[in-house]
This record gives structure tokens, C-alpha cells and sequence, in this order.
């Protein structure tokens, strides 16, 4: 079981594509991972902030940070497949 005390960061980006890929790599290596993802749009970011702010003139394809963790004893295994 994976959890906070026991896991290490392997990912964070905001390219889905990328992050799409290192989940099937370590797949693919019978690695065990979880992911976490941040929407830097959503209303709840920033501190619990309500209400919308809107999101003209930013990037959307970047509004998403994808973090990707494994159990650190898989650590080294997986750094050698990302």
C-alpha cells in the first residue's frame, strides 16, 4: 500500500500526454503508483478561495500539475523506466 509516509515523487508535470505516458510505463514494469492532480482553475484552489476568477488569457493546456507517486522501495526501478 502506498501512502504519504511511504512514497516518493516519480512525475510532476502539466502535459497529460506525458503523464499518460509514465503511468503506462510503470504499468508495463508491474510498478505500483498513485497520482494526485491539481486544476490550478478549480474554485477550491488558492486557500479555499470562492467564486470563479476566470481564466481569460490563460494557458488551459497547463492548468492541470499531474504528480505521480511510487512505494520508495520501487523508487529506483521506476526512475530507471520513466
Amino acid at each position: 500500500m502506498i501512502n504519504i509516509f511511504n512514497r516518493k515523487e516519480v512525475f510532476v508535470g502539466t502535459s497529460l500526454d506525458r503523464f499518460n505516458e509514465v503511468c503506462s510505463r510503470l504499468s508495463q514494469n508491474s510498478i505500483k503508483y498513485t497520482y494526485r492532480v491539481v486544476d490550478r482553475n478549480s474554485s477550491n484552489f488558492a486557500g479555499g478561495q470562492r467564486g470563479r476568477t476566470g481564466t481569460f488569457g490563460q494557458n488551459l493546456s497547463t492548468s492541470k500539475t499531474y504528480y505521480i507517486y511510487v512505494h520508495k522501495k520501487d523508487y529506483d526501478k521506476a526512475i530507471g523506466v520513466v
